[in-house]
Parts: structure tokens; C-alpha cells; sequence
């Protein structure tokens, strides 16, 4: 029994040495000139993220403010660096051949699977070309109405708050993004605006933190023993209400589809590239209508891929959409000058008419769109975002990044280089005018990432995010609270802060 049990040690011992060797000890030498904290043995940096996504949140700030645009981090024998320079950047990002994402993402996959945000390699590229049909603009533009029709909801339950002391606008727009992405992803109302609650939106945040915490606890990182924590059995049961969500309106839709068909004497799902701009055209479709219907060289996807990606955009659409109105009310209630700067191109484009605003509207909105994306440079909706790299990668400035390293994009602290963007606490819509943006850096400002795995919905979240602000706009004039508000940032997926985004409001005279 003893001989057996010290063969055993031996054997362990001979693998972990063997493992090191082969693997660890590269990584460690070719990451050596990085900087970076001190480490402990054996667990890295892990105990210095801290327990929640606040001191998380933090410590990546005090990362590049302490060890600047390049810093090394060890979790356990997993490397990561983060980057926040755009040459640095540039490298990754710009990469047909660097597009896996980071090990964060894996903790993802038990809820998303191998949707867009989360695959790789074919499953991707294939997933991509399709999806991509399903974003085509005239597609988008037919979702206008579905974006009327939940902005007045929203605008009917902030009518309570007129004239009234501060309130947090946060969770209204969660609300609303709720509403209209389902409706857009899924073809299905589901009213959380008029029923105040949302067994959705309260299962997103608990995964977005079980997601974090696992991330950054190296003894969670084994499915076997996360699983039978706590947080596993909270992941588990949150993962079952968001699939079953999915999974019904999937097979509800593929019924319906089929009965159109049918009963119009079409072959089923045999739309083709070429055609896509008309579906959605003769009747408000889905997205998910759009990829059951999508055929692509001979591609197209299954229930179980149609469930991941409708899952996928039903994330991406909605916390993020939810993250910069928010920002962008706080911000826009704090500079009265740039508010009025708005209404004034909204006065020239609806004059003094109540009506809805059309696809040419928002063309037409330039100085919106500016002010949109100068809030999501001070407040990017995804603060951090990340790839794991398949090779070594060369960085410059005598540093390599060896194969096996998770690299990290820090947008947050980025749009606050000031050799980018000067006096960058400054929110100046006009940084980003087409003569002011001349000669900038193209990897200077990510908040949608950038290169091939760009994100695919960034029209759809600007329409979205115009037909929102301009209507709220044209009705109320946004004031800061009173007394004066701190924000406390934080990330559950996306940026937020954990003392909410209040605001005042008062009806245009």
C-alpha cells in the first residue's frame, strides 16, 4: 500500500515537473520583462483581484495607471496582460489569426455555449457570415418601429419622476433594452416594462457575477468542484430560466415559419443572400425569423446554434444598450450646454411636430451621434474585453506575448490617453467631428472592439440608442441630481455604478 501510495506521489511529481517544463517555463521566460506586481507561488496575483467585480474593476484601473499601457498579471499558471495602447492593440485586434477569446469567456459557455461571442475557428467564421446578413441595413431599419413603440412605454413611466427629486434612470433603460431586444431577437413581447420586474434581468446579473468570481478563484476554475459550490448551483438554476425563455420562443417560431410557408406554397428555409434585404420588409421579422431562414452557401444553422446566438444577442443588445443610455443621460444632464447643443439639431430635423422618427432622421442626427460616442469613450459599455493567443506575438519595445497568454483590452483607461484624446475627463462631444478626428490612432477607440471580430450590432445599438435619447430629449430637459452624486463604478458584464445614475426631470416648456 505504501510503495503504491509514494509511486503515485512520484508520478505527480514527474508530471507537474514535466508539465512545467514544457509549457510554465516558457511562458515564464518570455514573460519576464513585462511589467507587472510581485507574485506569489503557486497562485499569482489571484488574491489581489479581490471577492467582487468592484475591487475587480479597480484593480485593473490600477494595473495600467501603475505599470502602464502594458502590464502582466499570473492567475494561478494563467498569464494575462493588459493592454492600453493603441500600437499594442492594433497588433492583436487587427489579426485574422488571433481571434479566440480570452479563458473568461469559457465561464460563459455554459450559458451561451458556442455563440458569436464566445466560438471560434469555423463554427465562427460560419456563424459570422450569416449573422452578418441578419444585421443588413435595410433589415435594421424595419426595427424602428418596434424602437417607437418601446420608447414610448418608456417614456410614459418616466412621466411619474417629472418635476420630482432625482431617481436612478438605470434601471428603466434595462427595462426598455429588455423589451426591445427580445422583440427584435425573438419576435416576442414580453412587457417587463409594464410588469416592473424581470426574472431575466435578475438571472443576467447573478451569472455576469458568478462569471467574475469563478474567473479570478483558481479553485474554481475546475468544472467538478464549481459545480457542486454555491455559485454553481445559482449558474445552473439562473441558466435554466434564460434557456428556457429561448428554447420555447425558438420552437414556437420555427412552427410559425413553417405554417407561412406552407400556406404560401414556399420551400422552406431557403432564403439566400441575395434576398435577405427583403425579409423583414413585407412583415416585422425577427432576427431569429432571419437565421432560421438564412442559408448560406449551404450553411445554416441548427436549434441548439439558433439557441446559442439568440441567447448571445439577447446579452449583447441588452446590458450594454442599458449601460450607455445611462451614461449618456448622466452626462448629458451635467452639461447643459451640450444637452441644448442636441436639441437644437432635433429642432431642425422635427421642427415643432410630436411625430416619430424615421431612418432619415437618424441619418440626419450627426451631433447625437457624436455625443453618443463620446460617451462611450469616457464610459465604454464593456470596460474589458479579451483574446487568448495561439501564438507568440511579438509586441515591440522588446516584448512578446508567448502562446497560452490571455490578453486583456482595457478600453476604459485607452480613451483616457491623453496623447489621444487631450484633457480626456473633458466630455467633448466635438473630439469626435470629422476634421477633429484626423490622423487618430484607428485602434485609439474600441468601445465596439475592432478588426474581424468587430461587433456585429453596432448599427443596430445606435439606432437604438438615437430613437431613445432624441425622444426623451424632445419631451424632457434632463437635470443633475441635487445634491451633488458621486458614481462608483463597477462591472457585471458591463459598466455600471453600484449608487445607481440618477438624474432629474423636467417637461419642455
Amino acid at each position: 500500500m505504501l510503495t503504491a501510495l509514494l509511486s503515485l506521489v512520484a508520478l505527480c511529481i514527474f508530471l507537474g515537473v514535466t508539465y512545467y517544463n514544457k509549457k510554465m517555463k516558457p511562458m515564464f521566460e518570455k514573460a519576464a520583462n513585462l511589467p507587472g506586481p510581485k507574485t506569489l507561488p503557486i497562485i499569482g496575483n489571484a488574491l489581489q483581484f479581490g471577492t467582487n467585480t468592484k475591487a475587480f474593476l479597480d484593480y485593473i484601473f490600477w494595473l495600467t495607471k501603475e505599470h502602464g499601457p502594458i502590464a502582466r498579471v499570473w492567475i494561478g499558471p494563467v498569464l494575462g496582460v493588459m493592454l492600453a495602447d493603441a500600437k499594442y492593440i492594433e497588433i492583436v485586434l487587427g489579426s485574422n489569426k488571433l481571434v479566440d477569446k480570452a479563458v473568461l469567456y469559457k465561464f460563459g459557455e455554459p450559458w451561451l455555449a458556442q455563440g458569436m461571442l464566445t466560438n471560434k475557428g469555423a463554427t465562427w467564421k460560419k456563424h459570422k457570415k450569416i449573422i452578418a446578413n441578419a444585421f443588413n441595413v435595410k433589415v435594421l431599419d424595419k426595427f424602428i418601429s418596434i424602437y417607437n413603440e418601446n420608447t414610448n412605454t418608456l417614456l410614459n413611466k418616466l412621466e411619474a419622476h417629472v418635476d420630482g427629486s432625482d431617481f436612478d434612470i438605470y434601471p428603466y433603460f434595462n427595462l426598455f433594452a429588455l423589451d426591445t431586444i427580445c422583440e427584435s431577437a425573438m419576435g416576442v413581447k414580453i412587457n417587463t416594462q409594464k410588469n416592473d420586474n424581470s426574472e431575466y434581468v435578475d438571472a443576467v446579473q447573478l451569472l455576469g457575477d458568478a462569471m467574475f468570481i469563478r474567473a479570478f478563484n483558481p479553485w474554481l476554475h475546475p468544472d467538478i468542484l464549481f459545480n457542486l459550490s454555491p455559485l454553481g448551483r445559482l449558474q445552473k438554476k439562473c441558466i435554466k430560466i434564460l434557456q428556457g425563455i429561448s428554447k420555447n420562443v425558438i420552437k414556437t417560431r420555427k412552427e410559425h415559419l413553417i405554417h407561412l410557408n406552407s400556406s404560401s406554397c414556399k420551400p422552406k428555409l431557403q432564403h439566400h443572400e441575395d434576398n435577405m434585404q427583403d425579409i423583414g420588409v413585407k412583415e416585422k421579422q425577427a432576427f431569429l425569423d432571419l437565421l432560421i431562414q438564412a442559408v448560406h452557401d449551404g450553411d445554416y444553422l441548427s436549434d441548439q446554434e439558433l439557441q446559442e446566438e439568440v441567447d448571445t444577442i439577447m446579452l449583447a443588445g441588452h446590458d450594454t444598450t442599458t449601460s450607455a443610455l445611462s451614461f449618456a443621460s448622466w452626462l448629458l444632464a451635467k452639461h447643459p450646454d451640450i444637452q441644448n447643443k442636441v436639441l437644437s439639431e432635433l429642432e431642425e430635423i422635427f421642427g415643432d411636430s410630436d411625430r416619430a422618427p424615421t431612418s432619415r432622421d437618424f441619418q440626419e442626427m450627426k451631433y447625437m451621434e457624436m455625443v453618443i460616442k463620446e460617451t462611450l469613450r469616457l464610459y465604454p459599455s464593456v470596460p474589458i474585453y479579451g483574446r487568448l493567443l495561439t501564438e507568440d506575438v511579438p509586441l515591440g519595445d522588446g516584448y512578446i506575448l508567448p502562446a497560452g497568454t490571455n490578453v486583456g483590452f482595457n478600453p476604459y483607461m485607452l480613451h483616457r490617453n491623453p496623447e489621444y484624446f487631450p484633457d480626456p475627463e473633458k466630455f467633448d462631444p466635438d473630439r469626435f467631428l470629422p476634421e477633429n478626428s484626423i490622423g487618430r490612432h484607428p485602434y485609439c477607440y474600441i468601445p465596439f472592439s475592432a478588426g474581424p471580430r468587430v461587433c456585429l450590432g453596432m448599427r443596430f445599438a445606435m439606432l437604438e440608442m438615437k430613437c431613445v435619447l432624441s425622444a426623451l430629449l424632445r419631451k424632457y430637459e434632463l437635470l443633475p441630481p441635487n445634491p451633488n452624486h458621486k458614481l462608483d463604478l463597477t462591472v457585471v458584464l458591463v459598466l455600471k455604478s453600484l449608487t445607481g445614475i440618477p438624474v432629474r426631470l423636467r417637461h419642455r416648456r
